[in-house]
């Protein structure tokens, strides 16, 4: 069975082998001897000697595994022998199956996962440095299990709404088991002491890092997870990739919010991007602040916001830690695209707002506080109790209450209306006692501009009334004088409530 197994390795080049890929075969093909096998393993290497010659076909060079058995331990096998071992091996698992059907070649599978654990411990050990060919080894058989194209997802064409269900179950895939030991392999082997990354770089280039992110649409959370660690470690380890990696995630990000708003691993890139932040260098670059102000900004527009804000608000308070005068631009940003009809979304920019405030400085809260105040005033009228009770919970924070009080003089007069209409009109009664305790504590503040304050609201409420009283008289005089015109042909008619009622 195992010679069957075996012989189902391609043996003709892949024709799409890039320059890199086919220089190195060539070096290792001239470079590399025919390995040998120590007496203890002479037997299973003899019992298949009269077979066709296993060689690792579209991979890599035949000189590199030819006579290498690939189901020998490496304990088995001199030190001088083992990266040919290994290179045999990582062949060996080039071969995919179908995981859908657990009953089919359920020997071969076992096979290949027995020989992928003995790979991912034989990478732990970090015994022996690897060589080119190794690298280009295992670059290739990452590539060949892990990339694939996903199928639609059927959930994403249910409606309009399916982002943000938080009732779907997860889709998980039936060949993770198999696929975990690949990602913990690759990880291992991007973070062995023995991967000389000048060497790496070639192969983990560009288009390999592409297909990574490409595989962050998967619906398997579990995937998601480990591509997260896989490439916050390639972006720690290969430095020349670096601004690569940064501007291929805007790119997914770009998609998402322009185009698409359908996309799986959002909070997971964010995850990478808070971490990626933290190391930013001060003073900060020009190409990070627009990232804050094209990318992390407007990602507060999508409907979909509850599944990544928490990654979000963590990456907007990174930068406000490393530069605290940003705190207006991101104050700006969160007006601008300010949730109107969605409570939910407005609920989550009231938390996000008030961990800002708490860290902003006098100067910066200075430039924003009158359209901030404004909008909070808005959110304390909201018909939605969850809305007006968070906007009042912003007085519970003692930050906040010192820059307000600090800035009464500005602030009372744009949140007094607010609160007034609130304390005799809002239906909810938790947000009627709230709002009576903002009342008394603006009034302990500064009584005098408490006062002022509510004598001007009064005036401007009496002048309200007498516009509607106005506005409803000369609808009427209107409605009287078009009564009384006669109707001929195609004139326009007032009708009055009177004329349209029927009789029972």
């Amino acid at each position: 069975m195992f010679k069957q197994f075996l012989s189902k390795l391609p043996r003709k080049s892949l024709k799409s082998d890039s320059p890199e890929l086919t220089r190195s075969n060539s070096i290792a093909a001239s470079n590399t001897t025919t390995a040998t096998v120590p007496n203890g393993a002479s037997n299973a290497t003899s019992q298949r000697s009269n077979g066709p010659k296993r060689t690792s076909s579209a991979v890599f060079p035949a000189s590199v595994v030819a006579g290498i058995e690939p189901l020998v331990p490496f304990k088995d096998v001199p030190n001088a022998e083992k990266m040919n071992l290994f290179v045999s091996k990582v062949s060996l698992c080039c071969i995919t199956f179908d995981f859908t059907d657990p009953a089919k070649n359920s020997l071969e599978k076992d096979v290949k996962k027995q020989t992928l654990l003995e790979l991912l411990e034989f990478v732990s050990s970090g015994s022996l440095r690897f060589s080119e060919p190794a690298i280009l080894a295992m670059c290739r058989m990452c590539a060949v299990n892990l990339f694939r194209v996903f199928p639609p997802n059927y959930r994403s064409n249910s409606g309009s709404n399916s982002g943000e269900n938080d009732d779907d179950e997860p889709m998980f895939d039936p060949s993770w088991p198999h696929l975990q030991i690949v990602y913990d392999l690759l990880l291992k082997f991007i973070t062995s002491s023995c991967l000389d990354t000048k060497v790496a770089k070639k192969y983990i280039d560009h288009s390999f890092i592409l297909r990574l992110l490409d595989l962050f649409e998967s619906e398997d959370p579990r995937e998601r997870e480990c591509l997260k660690t896989i490439l916050h470690r390639v972006y720690g380890r290969f430095m020349v990739h670096r601004p690569f990696i940064r501007k291929s995630i805007s790119h997914i990000f770009y998609r998402f919010m322009f185009e698409t708003e359908k996309h799986n691993g959002i909070a997971e890139l964010l995850e990478i991007f808070g971490s990626i932040i933290s190391g930013f260098a001060l003073p900060l670059k020009e190409e990070h602040k627009l990232f804050l102000w094209r990318v992390l900004i407007p990602l507060h527009k999508p409907k979909s916001l509850g599944v990544y804000f928490q990654q979000l608000s963590y990456c907007i308070t990174q930068f406000l830690e490393k530069e605290p005068k940003l705190a207006s631009t991101v104050i700006k940003g969160m007006l601008k695209y300010w949730p109107i009809t969605n409570c939910q979304k407005e609920v989550m920019f009231l938390g996000e707002l008030e961990e800002i405030l708490e860290a902003i400085n006098m100067l910066e809260f200075q430039k924003v506080m009158v359209p901030l105040f404004w909008r909070i005033g808005c959110c304390i009228n909201s018909s939605h109790f969850q809305v007006a009770e968070r906007a009042l919970f912003l007085w519970n924070n003692d930050q906040i209450v010192n820059l307000i009080a600090h800035n009464r003089q500005m602030i009372l007069p744009v949140i007094f209306p607010a609160l007034e209409k609130n304390a005799h009109n809002h239906w909810n009664l938790a947000v009627l006692n709230l709002t009576s305790n903002v009342r008394k504590m603006l009034s302990e503040m500064d009584d005098v501009l408490f006062s002022a304050c509510h004598d001007h609201f009064k005036e401007e409420e009496a002048k309200q009334i007498l516009a509607a009283e106005k506005r409803k008289e000369a609808w009427e005089r209107l409605e009287n004088a078009a009564s009384l015109q006669p109707i001929a042909g195609n004139t326009a008619v007032l009708v009055t409530p009177l004329a349209t009622s029927i009789a029972c």
